[in-house]
């Protein structure tokens, strides 16, 4: 299987994959968004079939050599919408992803067609094709990756405090719309980047279920992330072994790898929680200050 070039690039593409997806992931649970991605995806489908047009009108060899571009642009479109509709509160967010859901799955159809293909064209973004990933693709998902990680792990601490609590983060004087921003776009950025993987249906399961199960096994957030960010490498790498030798959807058995992970952190999780020892009750906040309050004559109460 390591021999097969074709194997190759799709085993770097769904490492990168599972390693990007959940770190995004871990900020939009924190956000309760987590069906953002599913909308992002389904505009994503807009921004795909988009390329398929534009390819067509310039005549391009291959139609679909601007599907990745296009959905990238269209992602990134759409998640600073739902951010901006979100912000200003004119729309429900339950509302805009709605939306987004429906115009996006319409818009692809649509303008597919009028570039000259089929629905069927597009069935390989919609739940995956990694087998097909070209040098191209890889390239651009290399790049891709690198941006989300050096936004999701260099800004973390001022994400959390954005994702966790708005108005402490605006009163500590960050800058908070950008932040907002900021994740918005890497989500876009996680969606295009893990079209491929496991389509733009199961995007979004690629980016909670593996938080989902860190969760399961950790509290602090930056564990959470590391720990998800594992077990969506685990999930992608075997998932696509599996079907190496199985004739199955690539992207289907890796997010069936990764909802029987979460089963599995679910049932283990009383046996760890009845082993391990009190824990800190703040695992987030390292500088933990033990202070005094005198409740008495010669009595004192001691708070974390």
């Amino acid at each position: 299987m390591l021999t097969d070039p074709f194997m190759q690039r799709a085993l770097l593409a769904a490492l990168l994959v599972g390693v990007s997806a959940p770190v995004v992931g871990t900020y939009l649970v924190q956000r309760r968004l987590a069906l953002l991605g599913d909308g992002i995806g389904h505009v994503a489908l807009t921004g795909v079939a988009l390329g398929w047009l534009v390819g067509a009108a310039m005549g391009l060899r291959e139609d679909d050599v601007l599907a990745v571009p296009g959905a990238v642009v269209a992602a990134v479109a759409g998640s600073v919408l739902i951010e901006v509709v979100r912000r200003r509160g004119r729309t429900s967010g339950d509302l805009a992803l709605a939306i987004m859901f429906y115009g996006g799955i319409a818009g692809g159809v649509l303008l597919i067609g009028l570039a000259g293909g089929t629905s069927g064209n597009l069935m390989q973004y919609l739940f995956g094709s990694i087998s097909t990933v070209s040098g191209t693709d890889l390239v651009l998902t290399v790049v891709l990756s690198a941006v989300v990680l050096s936004v999701g792990i260099g800004l973390r601490a001022a994400l959390f405090s954005v994702s966790h609590d708005e108005e402490f983060a605006t009163a500590s004087g960050l800058p908070v719309w950008a932040l907002n921003i900021a994740v918005a776009v890497v989500a876009a950025l996680t969606v295009t980047v893990a079209m491929r993987v496991v389509g733009l249906l199961l995007v979004s399961a690629l980016m909670i279920v593996p938080v989902a199960v860190a969760q399961q096994l950790t509290h602090a957030f930056t564990r959470t992330m590391l720990t998800a960010s594992v077990v969506g490498v685990v999930v992608c790498v075997t998932g696509l072994t599996i079907t190496y030798w199985q004739n199955v959807s690539p992207g289907a058995t890796i997010v069936v790898l990764a909802i029987a992970a979460y089963v599995v952190a679910v049932l283990a999780r009383p046996l760890l929680t009845r082993r391990s020892p009190a824990t800190d009750p703040h695992p987030d906040i390292p500088d933990d200050v033990e202070v005094a309050t005198a409740t008495g004559p010669g009595e004192k109460e001691v708070c974390a």
